[in-house]
């Protein structure tokens, strides 16, 4: 998801990461899902295969579910289908059911979702892996993703942090969907995503995961978000705070809740913000 009020573009403040997570590992390797929901992405699809190919952890299971593109993206699907666990292009109504058709085929025991026009950074897949398995309590873990252009180049930071349940519920949502990996045994209990959001699915889902388990943020860059214009982020950032509401009033949340303040601040500066965010990554992106 793409919550428009979270995106600082250039001039962002670099934070300090550590060199490694200093957890202690398992020897066991669990499999990991990782499904990608894909729709006349062409420009983008194949960069977003190989960060999931590329990893240096060897047991994934990677799904991608095509909407039917007519862009050439088949094409490239095709190139790599023998290191897919399962791929279809067919009509659908849209990236929430696609997600739900993978995954009702993931057999991993943690998942994950990466959009067609996201990557992975290296090594990713791996210590989100090493962090979970060492903190059997976590449902679900996130790192840091950066803000790219169409180009690819680096043109801000998500600003992730720490977050659960109860800031969730306050509209606090600081987890940036492609670099969060959370426990198949969760999902099995909250499962499917509701086909009704467009834009929220995900919020919807860490709130759903937040109210079961723990969920932690920590330091490490695991994801490029990348943002152009066709991307939703841009192009239907308006749908975003009214789903996020349905979502509050859905689990009992009343009338005089931040979330809801913050939905009515947002709507009245949301030309401004538009215009701004439109400039600062379109008209005068800076690759650092």
């Amino acid at each position: 998801m793409a919550i428009g009020f979270l995106i600082y573009i250039n001039g962002f403040t670099e934070k300090t990461q550590p060199s490694t997570l200093n957890l202690q590992p398992s020897t066991f390797q669990p499999l990991v899902s990782i499904v990608t929901p894909s729709f006349n992405q062409a420009q983008f699809l194949e960069a977003t295969i190989r960060s999931v190919l590329e990893q240096d952890y060897p047991d994934i299971e990677y799904i991608l579910v095509d909407g039917g593109s007519s862009d050439g993206s088949v094409d490239i699907i095709r190139r790599y289908a023998e290191r897919l666990a399962w791929w279809v292009s067919e009509p659908d109504k849209g990236q929430t059911e696609a997600l739900n058709k993978g995954f009702a085929r993931a057999k991993g025991e943690i998942l994950a979702w990466l959009n067609s026009d996201d990557t992975y950074q290296p090594g990713a897949v791996a210590e989100a892996v090493e962090f979970l398995q060492s903190r059997p309590e976590v449902g679900l873990v996130y790192g840091e993703a950066n803000f790219i252009d169409q180009d690819g180049r680096l043109i801000g930071r998500f600003p992730a942090a720490q977050t659960d349940y109860r800031k969730l519920r306050r509209g606090y949502v600081h987890i940036p969907q492609q670099a969060a990996f959370f426990r198949a045994d969760l999902w099995k209990k909250v499962a499917p995503l509701d086909p009704s959001f467009y834009f929220a699915m995900d919020y919807d889902l860490w709130v759903r995961l937040a109210a079961l388990a723990p969920l932690h943020y920590t330091p490490r860059t695991w994801a490029n978000f990348r943002l152009h214009s066709q991307g939703k982020t841009v192009a239907a950032d308006d749908r975003c705070w009214p789903e996020m509401l349905r979502v509050h009033y859905r689990d009992g949340g009343s009338f005089l809740a931040p979330i809801v303040a913050k939905y009515y601040i947002r709507k009245a500066i949301a030309p401004l913000w538009t215009w701004r965010r439109r400039r600062k990554v379109f008209k005068s992106p800076t690759a650092y």
